[in-house]
């Protein structure tokens, strides 16, 4: 091959280089080496991806195929599932002859759900023959939870798997779902004279129009960008082909001389800080008295396919940092990842303490992971016949977009976001609750083919970064480098970030860590102004040299604080953000916020 037609960087790689390349991007430039037959396998991928919500039914067949030669190779398992099956037929049985006769200690034995399980909460749920209903799938979905787990040969992966499908099978065909099985949605039928089927087909079929027209959700929506979403006062002061960086106006007379800068995720918009004003950390920070820089991340086409993760550190995290600096003057900043961008800032970080380069205070992280090794549910999905598949819909396109993958987030949570919506729209009539945070959720970006590819591959499958594998510059990148001190923050009921994941920080991390655990989800949790009810956290500081606790421990120690969490974080950036300044005066801007990128569909 002439050499002049090989990639940048290749030709450090060990020879034979094509095979390092096949191994490492293994659908990137696929023009090398790459026989014509390659591109069928491709397009029979995406193709399979377009029919089954890009999940890989591969995978899932493979884990089918594990658990069931295994079950049928373990008669010890089968006969506890022949037992069991017996047993909980009786305990049925026995419930609805107690019901029938009225007998209290039928509601002593009956089988209770889970806590995050509210669909048979109402308390029409405890009349017969309702309850008789419910305690028949509730002990269904016992027994096959017994059947999908601990089946001795089967790999744990392939257990998980096949116990999650079973779950969403499950989930389908809960009496919850049906019309004649729900006492809530008889009663409403009832009384509305059947109104609620009516207005419940009018709301199915203005969402198959959005469907079908491909309308985007924002276009429907009352909340806009601009104008009351992304409505704090700032200008675009820089600008690339990846990313426009925000300042905002200060709104104190005096602010830290230490500036912040936002890194949001780039599969997520920039808002999600800055939603509705009374939501808005941006404006939050502002009025505690910083100088607040924001990224807002192009969002990709398929002409940028080939941007790579180092690409996104470059263009994203170092220009923004050069030019924070360049505006105020300041010689640290404190650094702010959200998601992946947090996982970003924390390869940068890594990179420039590699360097010596102390330019970072502080470096806070919300909801972001360095160890992907046991990422939570979200793993299920993330195996190499699923990212083949994902790898083939992004060659075909150029890149991913989110709306590809909401359907596998939409399955982490089918309950919330499926079923709930289905039995609240279709059968109850209802019309779906507006506010600032689900107006941001469903406004979806991109990811570029070569940096997702190496996202999924290089942290989530190989777990680089955490151990030491990672590279930057030609050179592996170590957490354990770094001296800033870092502040990151997990929610309970995060299904992308599990806390327990991010917590994970204290085994690689030589520095002081204070950790914050709060109430809510990956972003309900995040988004927690003061004054909101029900909102509670831990929080308690390590130093390098503190020995390790682990997080159930941690959890149980840690006292619990009521209220936000944002004041314990100020106080805590207050330390590392400087004494008090005239505001430094704008240098070059380019337009106002919330540009020009945050707007692209």
């Amino acid at each position: 091959m002439d050499k002049q037609t090989v990639p940048a960087g290749v030709e450090r790689m060990a020879s034979p280089w094509l095979g390092t390349l096949h191994r490492d991007f293994p659908f990137y430039h696929e023009p090398y080496n790459q026989p014509p037959a390659a591109n069928l396998d491709r397009m029979l991928k995406a193709g399979i991806g377009k029919l089954t919500a890009n999940v890989s039914p591969m995978s899932i067949w493979m884990a089918y195929v594990d658990w069931l030669v295994h079950v049928q190779c373990s008669p010890s398992k089968q006969q506890e599932l022949l037992t069991e099956a017996a047993r909980k037929i009786w305990r049925w049985n026995e419930y609805e002859l107690e019901v029938a006769q009225d007998d209290p200690h039928a509601e002593q034995t009956s089988v209770v759900p889970l806590p995050q399980d509210k669909r048979f909460a109402d308390p029409a749920w405890r009349r017969w023959p309702f309850n008789v209903i419910s305690q028949g799938f509730l002990l269904t979905q016992q027994w096959w939870h017994r059947a999908t787990t601990d089946v001795s040969g089967v790999s744990l992966h392939h257990e998980e798997v096949v116990n999650f499908m079973v779950r969403q099978i499950l989930d389908m065909y809960s009496p919850s779902n049906f019309l004649l099985t729900n006492p809530v949605v008889l009663h409403e039928t009832l009384q509305t004279g059947g109104r609620n089927l009516v207005a419940g087909m009018q709301n199915a079929m203005k969402d198959l129009e959005h469907t079908i027209n491909d309308t985007h959700p924002q276009d429907r929506s009352s909340f806009k960008v601009g104008k009351n979403l992304a409505v704090t006062p700032g200008k675009v002061v820089f600008r690339n082909r990846l990313i426009e960086l925000i300042r905002y106006q200060p709104t104190t007379e005096t602010v830290h001389e230490t500036p912040i800068l936002f890194v949001p995720a780039w599969i997520m918009k920039y808002y999600i800080l800055d939603l509705s004003p009374k939501n808005s950390l941006v404006k939050y920070l502002l009025d505690q008295g910083y100088t607040v820089f924001m990224i807002s991340w192009k969002n990709p086409l398929a002409s940028d396919r080939d941007m790579s993760l180092e690409d996104y550190r470059k263009l994203g995290v170092m220009d923004a940092l050069e030019a924070v600096l360049e505006q105020t003057g300041a010689s640290h900043i404190n650094a702010v990842g959200y998601c992946l961008g947090g996982t970003l800032l924390s390869i940068a970080a890594a990179a420039m303490a590699r360097h010596h380069d102390r330019r970072l205070a502080s470096m806070t992280l919300f909801a972001s992971q360095v160890d992907f090794k046991e990422p939570g549910e979200l793993s299920l999905f993330i195996d190499e016949s699923q990212i083949t598949l994902l790898e083939a819909i992004m060659w075909d396109q150029g890149y991913l977009d989110t709306k590809q993958m909401a359907g596998a987030f939409q399955l982490l949570r089918s309950n919330d976001l499926i079923w709930s919506r289905r039995l609240n729209q279709y059968l109850l009539g209802r019309s779906e609750p507006e506010n600032d945070l689900m107006a941001w959720n469903v406004d979806a970006t991109r990811m570029p083919f070569r940096m997702h590819s190496e996202y999924l591959r290089k942290l989530f499958l190989d777990n680089e970064l955490a151990e030491g594998g990672y590279c930057v510059d030609d050179q592996p990148v170590a957490l354990t480098d770094i001296r800033a001190p870092i502040f990151l923050v997990g929610t309970l009921t995060d299904h992308v970030a599990p806390w327990r994941s991010t917590f994970k920080i204290h085994l690689l991390a030589d520095t002081e860590v204070t950790f914050l655990l709060t109430t809510g989800g990956h972003n309900a949790g995040v988004v927690s102004p003061p004054g909101q009810p029900r909102r509670s956290y831990q929080v308690a500081t390590s130093q390098h040299h503190d020995p390790y606790v682990d997080p159930d421990i941690w959890q149980a120690r840690t006292p619990r604080q009521e209220g936000s969490w944002w004041p314990e974080w100020e106080r805590w950036l207050r330390k590392h953000s400087g004494k008090h300044i005239a505001p430094p005066p704008f240098g070059k801007t380019l337009y106002d916020a919330p540009g020009k990128y945050v707007l692209q569909p």
